[in-house]
């Protein structure tokens, strides 16, 4: 069946190769003005951006209602759209840097070490307060990350009263940060 001004609309809808060919050739320079009006600092991507719209057009026949508007505006509201993809892509390409530009910087271990040291001459000051068994419990929970119930077992306290030391000893601390009497 050859395609006409109307029957394309159904041949495109049943995926029929003549309706779209109908298409290429009726508005093809329409879609190329529409393109290389948004896309003239690219006129390497005008070409691959109508491909995708002819596609577009193809696979999203089904969405088009006469009732709503013409042919003509519809297939120029999918230009617009796919030229907005293809701005979006391109932004993203420009923003992307390659991995073999990527520096990735290294540790400085002398850094790292002093701050190390800092830290905990800080912890240490801030656990002061503190006897040295719950110092010892503070630092294996907190800073070790071990369990509370397997601590106590290990330091021969109840789950109960590890956690009685560590709310009563985050209070101690609490009180000597704002420069309370522990």
């Amino acid at each position: 069946m050859k395609a006409n001004e109307n029957s394309f609309i159904s041949l495109l809808k049943k995926r029929k190769e003549e309706g779209i060919l109908y298409v290429i050739e009726t508005y093809g320079g329409l879609l190329q003005s529409v393109v290389r009006k948004r896309l003239f600092a690219y006129p390497d991507k005008v070409e691959e951006c109508i491909n995708d719209i002819f596609l577009g057009i193809w696979t999203t026949i089904d969405s088009f209602d006469e009732s709503k508007g013409s042919f003509v505006n519809w297939i120029c509201g999918v230009a617009r759209l796919e030229t907005i993809d293809t701005l979006r892509k391109i932004q993203r390409e420009k923003n992307s840097v390659p991995l073999k530009d990527v520096e990735i910087p290294q540790e400085d271990s002398e850094l790292l070490r002093i701050i190390e040291r800092e830290l905990s001459e800080e912890t240490e000051a801030i656990l002061s307060c503190l006897s040295e068994k719950d110092r010892e419990l503070f630092r294996r929970i907190y800073m070790d990350e071990e369990d509370p119930e397997s601590t106590g077992q290990a330091m021969g306290l109840s789950r109960d009263n590890v956690y009685v030391r560590l709310f009563r000893g985050k209070q101690r601390i609490r009180r000597k940060l704002e420069g309370k009497k522990t």
